[in-house]
Parts: C-alpha cells; sequence; structure tokens
C-alpha cells in the first residue's frame, strides 16, 4: 500500500534503480500485431531459454527487488514497428531485432550477455542495417507522448510503470492542486479530445466541474471500431496505467467518485491487461478509498462493448453502460457533462485524451502547449494501413505532413506503384489526394479539405486503389452500422450504397452523380448524431477529387484503377502467349480455349473476371493482361 506521495517518490527511485540494474534486458513486443506474427511464441521460447542458463540470466522482474541483479525477459505492448514484428529490442544498447523466430532466441541471448549483435536480424534499408529503433526512419520523424512507455515497459507491472515516473502526476494534484488549478492547466495546454471531434479538453472538464450534483462519474471511451484502427487498442495493452492515471487525475478536477472504461469485447488482450492494471492499483492504494493518504476516493469499472460502431457516439455509450439499447438520445438533448450515465453530470473522454493528462500535469501546460499547431496542440497517434511499406502505430506532432508520414515514416508506396489518395479519419473521414501531400495534419486543416481526424485511421491508397469502390466499401460499413433511429442515416446510406452499388457493377446512369451529392448533403446535414453526420465524407470528397472516374464507370463503363469485376476484361496478348496451357488448367469456369503451340484465348461471355490467369502466368510471358472495359469475344469493346 502506498500510502503518501513521498512514498511513491521512493518506490520510484528503489524500481527505476533496479531496472537499470537489469543488464541486458530483452523486450520481446506482445501487441496484437507481433503476437498475430508469432511473438508470444517468441516471448515463450526466450524464457524456457534463460531458464535452462540458470545463474546467466532471471526471467521475472527485479524491480521489486533492487538487490537482484540478471537479464530480465520483458513483455511490453506494441513498439509500433508492426509490419516488421515479432520485435525485440535489448536494453540498455538499445539495439533492435526485427521478424525475429523462435530459432533466433539462442543466438539473441548470448549476443545480449556478451555485448554484441546479431547483424542479420537488424532492419535493413537500402543496403543499410539500423542498430538502433532510433535511427530508422520510421521512428526518426515520430515524437512520442502518448506511447511513450509503449513497447519500454512490462505491461503488466506497476512497478515498471511507476519506474518512469507514473502516478506522479495523480501524486502532484493531490498534494499541491485545487480541482480549479487541474482544469485551468488542462486548458493553457490547448489539449483537445482526441476521439475525433477535438473539443477542447478543458472546457469539457470545466462543464462537468460546474454542473450541480454531489455524483457524477468519469467514462473512458474504448470504444474503436473503425476498419483498420488500432490505436486505443494498443495504447491499453501497452500502457494501461496512464489512461488510469488520467481517470482518476479527471475524477479530482470535476469531483467524480467513479469511474467507467467501455472497451470492446473484441479487445481480449487489452481487456486482460486493464484489469490486471485495475487490480494492481487498488493494491497499492491508488484506486479506492483514501488515494495517495488523501480524502479522495475514486474507483474504476470496465464494461465491456458489444461491438456497435454507433457505441462510439457519447449518448449510445451511455446508453448501452445502462443496459438498454445503444442508440444516440434524439434532439435537443443536454449534453452528457450535464446529464450522462443515470442522468448524472458525466464526464467522457477517449483513451488517448486521458492518457496525456499525466504527463501534462508533470511536465506543465506550457511545455505540452509548445507543441503542435497554433490550435492543435500536442500530438496525434494513426494506425498507418493500407498500401504502405511500413504500417504500423504511429504517434507524431500536429502539423506535420501527409508527405512526411506517408514518406518518411511509412516508406513510401511499395512495389513502385504511385500514390494516389489517403483515407483519414476511418470510415467517416476523407480520401483526399495527391495534391493534398503537404497538408498540415492538424483538426482544422483536415476538416477544411473535407477529412477528419477522426479516431485515428490513415489508410494509404496507391494506383490500385479504385476510389469509387472505396467510397461504396465504406459506404456499406456505415450502412451497416447505422443504428436505425433516424431516417436520414438509416435511409440515405442505404440509397447512396446502392448507387454506389451500381456504379460499380456497370449499371450507372448519368444523373447518379447529382443523385448521390444531394443525398450526401441531406444525410450529413440531417442525421442525428456524429455517425450519420460523417457518413458521406468518402463519397462527397471521392467526389469531389476523384470525380473523372465516376464518370469513367458510368459513361465509358470502365474501372480505370481495374479493380471492379464487372468493368474490366482479361486479355491474352497473341505475340506473348506461349500456349504453356498453366492459365488454361487453372481457370475454375474452364473460360479459357487453346491447347499446346496453339494461342489461349479468354471467353469473355464465360470469364468470371477472377484474375487466376493473371496471377498464374508466368512474370517472364506477361501474357495474361487486365484492362478497363469490358471486350467482346472478337477482342473488341
Amino acid at each position: 500500500m502506498i500510502r503518501s506521495s513521498q512514498e511513491l517518490d521512493q518506490l520510484q527511485k528503489r524500481y527505476a534503480d533496479a531496472i537499470s540494474h537489469q543488464r541486458p534486458r530483452i523486450l520481446v513486443c506482445t501487441g496484437t500485431g507481433c503476437v498475430s506474427a508469432g511473438g508470444f511464441k517468441v516471448l515463450y521460447a526466450f524464457r524456457d531459454y534463460v531458464r535452462e542458463r540458470g545463474d546467466l540470466v532471471d526471467v521475472e522482474l527485479v524491480a521489486e527487488d533492487p538487490d537482484r541483479h540478471g537479464t530480465g525477459v520483458i513483455a511490453p505492448g506494441c513498439r509500433g514497428f508492426c509490419a516488421q514484428g515479432p520485435l525485440v529490442e535489448i536494453e540498455p544498447d538499445g539495439t533492435l531485432y526485427v521478424k525475429v523466430k523462435a530459432s533466433d532466441v539462442p543466438d539473441i541471448v548470448k549476443a545480449a550477455i556478451t555485448g554484441e549483435t546479431v547483424e542479420r536480424l537488424l532492419y535493413e534499408k537500402d543496403g543499410k542495417r539500423y542498430h538502433s529503433p532510433y535511427d530508422i526512419p520510421f521512428y526518426l520523424h515520430q515524437k512520442q507522448i502518448i506511447l511513450l512507455n509503449c513497447g519500454h515497459i512490462d505491461a503488466e507491472s506497476l512497478p515498471e510503470y511507476i519506474a518512469r515516473g507514473g502516478y506522479q502526476g495523480l501524486a502532484k494534484v493531490l498534494t499541491t492542486m485545487t480541482p480549479e488549478e487541474v482544469i485551468e492547466e488542462v486548458k493553457r495546454s490547448g489539449l483537445r479530445g482526441l476521439g475525433g471531434g477535438g473539443f477542447p479538453t478543458g472546457r469539457k472538464w470545466d462543464a462537468c466541474w460546474q454542473a450541480p450534483g454531489e455524483e457524477k462519474y468519469i467514462i473512458c471511451n474504448a470504444d474503436e471500431g473503425d476498419p483498420g484502427a488500432f490505436m486505443d487498442r494498443s495504447l491499453l495493452e501497452g500502457d494501461p496505467h496512464s489512461v488510469l492515471e488520467g481517470m482518476i487525475i479527471a475524477g479530482y478536477a470535476v469531483g467524480a467518485k467513479r469511474g467507467v472504461i467501455y472497451v470492446r469485447a473484441e479487445y481480449p488482450l487489452a481487456v486482460k491487461r486493464v484489469f490486471i492494471a485495475i487490480a494492481q492499483a487498488r493494491e497499492r492504494g491508488l484506486l479506492g478509498r483514501n488515494i495517495l493518504g488523501s480524502i479522495f476516493d475514486f474507483d474504476v469499472a470496465v464494461f465491456q462493448g458489444a461491438g456497435a460502431f454507433v457505441c462510439g457516439e457519447s449518448t449510445a455509450l451511455v446508453l448501452s453502460i445502462e443496459g438498454k439499447r445503444g442508440m444516440p438520445k434524439s434532439l435537443p438533448r443536454p449534453r452528457t457533462t450535464e446529464k450522462g450515465l443515470w442522468d448524472k453530470p458525466t464526464l467522457l473522454n477517449n483513451v488517448k485524451t486521458f492518457a496525456n493528462i499525466g504527463h501534462i500535469i508533470n511536465k506543465g501546460a506550457d511545455w505540452f502547449a509548445g507543441i503542435g499547431t497554433a490550435k492543435s496542440k500536442g500530438t496525434a497517434i494513426f494506425a498507418l494501413t493500407g498500401k504502405i511499406a511500413n504500417c504500423g502505430l504511429i504517434e507524431i506532432p500536429m502539423g506535420i505532413t501527409l508527405r512526411q508520414i506517408i514518406y518518411g515514416i511509412g516508406g513510401g508506396i511499395p512495389a513502385g506503384k504511385s500514390f494516389k489518395a489517403v483515407q483519414i479519419g476511418g470510415p467517416s473521414g476523407g480520401c483526399l489526394p495527391e495534391e493534398h501531400l503537404d497538408l498540415s495534419i492538424d483538426f482544422d486543416s483536415l476538416t477544411a479539405a473535407g477529412a477528419m481526424m477522426g479516431s485515428g485511421g490513415l489508410v494509404v491508397l496507391s494506383e490500385d486503389d479504385c476510389m469509387v469502390e472505396i467510397a461504396r466499401f465504406f459506404t456499406k460499413f456505415t450502412q451497416n452500422e447505422s443504428c436505425g433511429k433516424c431516417v436520414p442515416c438509416r435511409e440515405g446510406t442505404k440509397r447512396m450504397l446502392e448507387i454506389l452499388t451500381r456504379i460499380t457493377e456497370g449499371k450507372g446512369r448519368e444523373e447518379d452523380i447529382a443523385l448521390l451529392e444531394e443525398l450526401a448533403t441531406t444525410v450529413k446535414d440531417g442525421s442525428l448524431c456524429g455517425l450519420g453526420q460523417t457518413a458521406p465524407n468518402p463519397v462527397l470528397t471521392t467526389l469531389r477529387y476523384f470525380r473523372d472516374e465516376y464518370i469513367a464507370h458510368i459513361s465509358e463503363r470502365r474501372c480505370l484503377s481495374k479493380v471492379c469485376p464487372s468493368l474490366i476484361s482479361y486479355y491474352i496478348a497473341p505475340d506473348k502467349c506461349k500456349a504453356c496451357m498453366i492459365c488454361l488448367r487453372k481457370c475454375p469456369v474452364e473460360a479459357i480455349r487453346g491447347a499446346k503451340k496453339e494461342v489461349h484465348v479468354i471467353d469473355q461471355d464465360n470469364c468470371t473476371r477472377c484474375g487466376i490467369c493473371l496471377s498464374v502466368c508466368p512474370e517472364r510471358f506477361s501474357a495474361v493482361q487486365c484492362i478497363p472495359g469490358r471486350l467482346n469475344n472478337g477482342g473488341e469493346r
């Protein structure tokens, strides 16, 4: 039990000293990305191997006993560089190994003990091998505040969090600051909500503090449902105590004694580590009654959501916690800061927003306000996915450009392909073309361009992506996730999806573009909540920036990116065909005619456009070609 801020200071020094004597420390990434590539197999292989060595290594964390020394095998959360996982980092020298297999474990351990390096496992680009992760371009352009501990501490260890200054912000507010001073510090920092809306955090805290009533609640929104997004999940997997600390500080500031973490049940590792963190905090007196010996009481419960995208909206989320159907409340409605959970004043912030709070209190509002742009302070976290060389989890200072992210951090488009667009802000975000590559990443610039910060999804699209199909894909997602309460969203997204589907199937009409624009505007202006209000963004931005692709689909019956099956054809070039019969044998519908030493021909009437012929044709021949538009059996459009 930690009974005072003085005891916390003593523990921090003791734990930090103990960890410094772990030489070396072997950190095996157990974020979901690395786990999917075999991270746990690598972790268990390390632990089995070091146990066999006995006195040479010490498997468990030594922070509880500063007199113990040895090598610790640590299981931190996401290190971010997901494309190169499983990742293993050696401290204190900072060597990062990529794509590690269980069979590599003996070599890594021996090298770590002797101070050597396993060169073949280092990240290599353009003939250069990188020993330190901070020299790798992927990390070089990032600035980590929220993700500072992720990948560096045992995600299930309270001592490791304390050793790096954890809960010092909580101790500071409980011993030296009034609730009003805490709120003022958050206001001066310029922190805005990182769940998508970007509302000034300090103003929201102030509104909840001023709301009448003794019973108030704190809710952490971890209901991350965007396709390709994994920021909140990774933060809870890698540094759950930072989120807890932010919630406790928020509770002190607004006068709440109970908090709820609303997290998706599909995130089993995040859920497990949140429960572990809560139990550890309670055991050590950081949650519950008389926190750190003060008169402040605060506790946290976990609510596992069932995966409804609409429950990311504040009023729907509150109803879900109350055991009701998760649907946005009708307008006009009071803000959750006035009437939220159980009709009590409720402060609701995103995972990433809460994770910033401890840093702001520790380092000061001026420090945080010095990062980012005039109106968008601090950093932003993105899940960088799609047609990009280095997919992963990144944290960048507000104000960095899309070009710096895609080409500096992401390493550009693989296979020599050209950049076409970036879908930013999740399924409700917008698609921005090449002309916006130098756009500043901040709340206002993205909104002006027709996109949004959103929760932090960033999907890179290449020349091989059809923008009409992209709009159809995201519209299908939002249509499926619509709760159906309001007509504009329920019916409007359905009609938009029908039109987009018709266009991608080669049945588009000349009036479809104008109808899409009218429908999108109606859905945007008339929907009840943020899901419907932003659902048309993919349609509106693709119409704004890629109208030529819509016209080609409708007027010319061609998919220029050769994606939509109804608007492409597979063709065998007679001068390149070697009559090897590979494509003929592999065709699942027997649509290819020919024999040995006879040029093959695709029967366009029977061809299903599956693309198998193209994939099996030897590269040295490249006889099978995919072309925009439909051919007849005479080889003409």
